[in-house]
């Protein structure tokens, strides 16, 4: 693959973005397509380790990811980006930084009760007992995609069919060599 794209997994906390960003990562590596992995969680530890769950502070986390998206991007690395991204307005910013038919926005839809059972966490529990502000899904809106590029229903299928469904678009929409 000539040029690098940037592929956005978003949705609901618990709805498979990192479990797909991960399969996906190891597909195409094994195709020889070099990826970054940039998980939301992981940012958090780091990069991102200084913001909390605000308003302003979830504008720049995505902001900031956003920026590192479009390095590897220009390096020519095929990015997965894995992170809620509650706001259309900051996902079109996104789309924005990347030339046109090199963003790719993957809605993971999932009801938010299903996402509640897979949560390992706890975080909803947390969220719905009032110990965690801001918990995107309970006390904190999702903005679902409009026209997202894919949309998978992560309650309904498997990680095989959803990475199936990606990997077709990405053969035969986007050229992509990963037969």
């Amino acid at each position: 693959m000539k040029g690098g794209k940037v592929l956005w997994l978003t949705g609901l906390p618990g709805s498979g973005k990192t479990t797909i960003a991960a399969v996906l990562s190891e597909t195409l590596e094994e195709k020889g397509i070099q990826t970054l992995v940039l998980d939301g969680d992981q940012l958090r530890r780091g990069l991102c380790s200084d913001l909390g769950y605000s308003r302003e502070d979830r504008i720049e986390n995505i902001r900031r990811a956003s920026e590192l998206a479009k390095l590897a991007y220009e390096s020519g690395i095929f990015v997965i980006a894995a992170l809620i991204t509650p706001f259309r307005v900051e996902r079109e910013r996104i789309r924005m930084l990347i030339r046109t038919g090199d963003f790719i926005e993957v809605y993971c839809k999932c009801p938010v009760e299903v996402c509640k059972l897979r949560d390992p966490k706890g975080m909803y529990a947390l969220a719905e007992d009032g110990k965690l502000a801001e918990f995107t899904g309970i006390s904190s809106p999702y903005e679902p995609p409009l026209n997202p590029d894919i949309e998978l229903e992560t309650d309904k299928e498997q990680v095989g069919q959803s990475l199936s469904r990606i990997t077709d678009y990405l053969r035969n929409i986007q050229g992509v060599a990963i037969s």
